[in-house]
């Protein structure tokens, strides 16, 4: 068995019925639990956003900016081509499981939020530090601490593939495929730019992200906006294609799909969860550097997170590719050919990815869409390279302690230049972008389902803190 068919293989189970029950039960459950609190207060969520704080709350870095270095690492190629993977790997369909995702992610991502800065530690240099390996220590006793560090050695891993190798080579991949530009060149300035950012702690990386996030973000949205609007009137058959898939419906049978609906839930949820990061366990870990003195505030800023990302984002990003109309039936997963897109790859001929979104602007804006998702890709990519960074220097060390945080930093730029540089060796050992998708697929599953049981033994806490809360409010 070759390598790539053996990390499919881990990948169907990581993602299997198990771990998509876990995620969406978990995040369903704690939704119910609040009462639809995520879903109905995201306007007052808004408002805090932009509070004004009195006195002097404990903390590294403003509420506000907590959530930019959460959206850092967040905003980045799961919104370009990770929404075009789940499309053309699991049919337009994929897309309404991930907005299912997105919709119980919101009480999921603000339950990690409250959970961070509720049982975040300082650290012997002064930092405030928390996280899933923080809220399993300090909130479930002695008896789980090996939960905590199986969570924390996932996160190590999982951010030098999906933070560091995966967002370098897309960018790689993007500079290359639009500009020429080598992939060693783009490494080097990718490494460079981490190093002189990263190496000035969670301050800088906030800094950074507070500023490129907010204007690259609304740059994006507003050039999609402009291409959605030009095809205007194929929107209501993108929903209806959007409809029909999620439940499976067959256009070459006329009838349904089981193996279809599953594939659509599997690619949609995976993608969901690799964008918004809700119930991976990420997003704490800057949440709890946040100046807020009040948990359930911070996770109520928090849970802003998944509608940004995921309900307004990718949205925008999976209307652009549908209304298009450049994914032919050839291309799309019908009963006939399911066997193929269970793979995770496609026919021949048909583009997956971030060139799937390049040719949907490009079909509306001829010669600039190309540039466009180009410069995003860049630009997430690059501030998701700076959020990740901090998620695994904080695993790391929890793991090994403060004497760990320099060599992580270091490898970390090594990392992200070897990344963007394997490019190179793509026709010698393979398809390397469809091989990093999948370990960072299999990477995630394992990071979440820690952080999933402790969700739920803490979960009567949460409840109980939200009832105090806005009791006090009425």
């Amino acid at each position: 068995m070759d390598f790539e068919a053996l990390i499919n293989q881990l990948n169907s189970i990581v993602w299997g019925v198990p771990m998509l029950g876990l995620l969406l039960l978990t995040g369903l459950y704690l939704t119910v639990g609040l009462r639809f609190m995520s879903v109905v207060r995201v306007p007052y969520a808004f408002g805090q956003l932009f509070r004004k704080r009195k006195g002097t709350a404990e903390g590294d870095v403003s509420p506000f900016g907590a959530l930019m270095t959460a959206l850092s690492s967040t905003i980045g190629t799961g919104n370009i081509a990770g929404v075009a993977a789940a499309i053309a790997i699991g049919g337009p369909g994929a897309i309404f499981w991930m907005w299912m995702t997105a919709v119980v992610g919101t009480a999921t991502k603000y339950s990690e939020g409250v959970l961070a800065v509720k049982f975040r530690e300082t650290d012997a240099l002064g930092n405030h530090v928390g996280g899933p390996m923080y809220y399993i220590k300090n909130g479930l006793g002695r008896k789980w601490f090996w939960l905590g560090g199986l969570f924390a050695i996932f996160g190590v891993f999982a951010a030098w593939g999906t933070g560091a190798s995966i967002q370098a080579n897309s960018v790689a991949d993007a500079l290359n495929s639009t500009y020429g530009v080598a992939p060693w060149i783009s490494g080097i300035v990718l490494a460079a730019g981490a190093a002189a950012v990263i190496l000035g702690g969670i301050q800088r990386i906030a800094d950074v992200a507070s500023k490129l996030v907010p204007a690259m973000a609304f740059s994006y949205l507003a050039a999609g906006l402009i291409v959605i609007g030009l095809n205007i009137e194929a929107v209501p058959a993108a929903f209806g294609s959007i409809f029909r898939g999620a439940f499976g419906y067959d256009s070459a049978a006329a009838g349904i799909s089981v193996g279809l609906i599953m594939l659509a839930m599997q690619k949609g949820v995976a993608r969901g969860i690799f964008s918004n990061e809700a119930g991976q366990g990420s997003a704490p870990i800057a949440h709890a550097a946040a100046k807020n003195d009040d948990p359930v505030n911070q996770g109520i800023v928090a849970m802003l997170g998944t509608v940004i990302d995921t309900l307004i984002v990718c949205t925008i990003t999976a209307l652009i590719i549908i209304t298009s109309g450049i994914v032919g039936p050839e291309c799309q997963p019908v009963a006939a050919n399911l066997d193929t897109f269970l793979s995770g790859s496609q026919p021949a001929g048909c583009d997956t990815g971030a060139p799937l979104t390049v040719a949907a602007f490009d079909a509306t804006l001829t010669g600039i869409g190309e540039h466009i998702v180009t410069l995003g890709l860049v630009v997430f990519g690059f501030t998701t390279i700076l959020g990740w960074s901090y998620y695994g220097e904080k695993c790391a060390e929890y793991l090994f302690g403060e004497k760990i945080i320099t060599p992580f930093r270091i490898s970390w730029i090594v990392v992200v230049f070897l990344g963007a540089s394997v490019l190179m060796l793509e026709d010698q050992i393979g398809n390397i972008v469809n091989l990093f998708w999948l370990v960072a697929d299999t990477l995630t599953g394992l990071m979440a389902a820690p952080n999933l049981v402790a969700l739920l033994l803490l979960s009567p806490l949460v409840f109980k803190l939200t009832k105090e809360y806005f009791a006090k409010l009425k």
